[in-house]
């Protein structure tokens, strides 16, 4: 069998193979409500044969989204409608994951196909979807064109870092098993994380120690409301890709930190904290996220999930069996092929006859696989 179709086991909760389905957010919520949407589209990675589906970046406040169109947890009201998802995710063999975030200075976006800028006025008029401030731990804007964030106080940190467990307790009853906490990608905890976002001169900020107090306060918050025996995640930008911020050494020690904290593994993303454009640093291919996942695995002694532009059965295959990463996520593959976890189960000699496929899938691939056999065509 293929490494990356064995088990792997985090506390008490076992993971049926090493393929995670990256968070990927859909902008279908209304007010932080999930619906019929959430549903299929998750629910399909779990009947595609993936080990962890999890659902997209969460808002653990309201004003903590991203869009007008995010996921939200910041109200118990908000449990029902995504207990159906868990339940059918479960069912089908899958593990039921979510990714609770906060957006900081990045909040109040424009969707993507609305031009990810920040809402306006004009949103308000066209789609009846006002701006809202934003909070960060300076006062310094995601990019040009963006407005101030307020400069969050004592009183505005403790809220969100206890707004992070009330958010793992609803998760618990929405039955979710694993929890991702958002520390990647600009996100509110990677701006504490990283000196260019994070000026503070108070125990919040400044020294290495200090930025990371915020995520490791997060991370025992959480840890206070979520069962013993279900993990807890991290994603973290391992680098910012840019010479005034977070490198791969800093997020080492950030593992171990978090690690001591509860955190049971480092899902090893990048990038995200200057702005829109790209740096010059950052050079994109298949894996190129991995070496990260690697490091941090071996030297902060954490369980890692490698994601990042992973596509290749065989890349994936050699990325756990190798012992680089304990999982891999992916995310676009997903999307153009939900069944890839079976297609590659087949492509690496793992799957015969459709076994792994939900039995009424399996029962007519194989009967067509017998009759194409018969007429000669394969």
């Amino acid at each position: 069998m293929a490494t990356l179709f064995s088990e792997f086991k985090l506390r008490d909760i076992t993971f049926k193979n090493r393929i995670a389905v990256s968070p990927m957010s859909q902008y279908r919520a209304l007010d932080g409500y999930a619906n019929d949407w959430h549903l299929v589209h998750l629910g399909r990675f779990a009947v595609g044969g993936a080990g962890l589906v999890y659902a997209e970046a969460t808002a653990v406040e309201k004003d903590g989204r991203r869009t007008h169109g995010d996921l939200g947890l910041w109200d118990d009201a908000q449990v029902d409608q995504l207990t159906p998802v868990t339940r059918f995710i479960e069912r089908e063999g899958a593990v039921p994951g979510i990714q609770l975030g906060h957006a900081g200075r990045k909040a109040s976006e424009r969707r993507p196909w609305h031009g990810e800028t920040p809402v306006d006025e004009e949103d308000a008029a066209e789609r009846g979807e006002h701006p809202w401030p934003a909070i960060a731990p300076s006062a310094i804007p995601y990019a040009d064109g963006w407005p101030d964030p307020e400069e969050m106080s004592e009183d505005d940190i403790q809220r969100v870092i206890d707004s992070f467990g009330s958010a793992a307790r609803r998760s618990c009853e929405a039955g979710f098993k694993i929890i991702e906490i958002y520390a990647a990608h600009g996100f509110l905890v990677h701006q504490f994380l990283s000196p260019v976002a994070n000026k503070r001169n108070d125990r919040w900020g400044g020294s290495t120690e200090n930025r990371m107090r915020f995520a490791i306060e997060v991370a025992r918050s959480v840890r206070a409301n979520w069962p013993e025996g279900y993990p807890l995640a991290f994603r973290l930008s391992a680098t910012d890709w840019l010479e005034d911020g977070i490198e791969i050494d800093d997020t080492i020690e950030t593992a171990k930190a978090l690690k001591a904290a509860g955190v049971d593994m480092i899902d090893c993303s990048s990038g995200g904290i200057g702005g829109k454009e790209r740096p010059r640093r950052m050079v994109i291919e298949e894996g190129f996220q991995t070496p990260f996942a690697e490091r941090v695995r071996k030297e902060a002694d954490i369980a890692t999930m490698a994601v990042g532009f992973l596509w290749g059965a065989e890349h994936c295959e050699e990325i756990v069996a190798s012992g680089r990463a304990d999982m891999v996520a992916v995310a676009r593959e997903m999307l153009d092929d939900p069944n890839w976890p079976l297609h590659v189960a087949a492509r690496l000699g793992t799957d015969e006859g459709h076994a792994l496929w939900p039995i009424e899938s399996g029962w007519w691939l194989m009967k067509r696989d017998r009759l194409l056999k018969k007429l000669g065509l394969r």
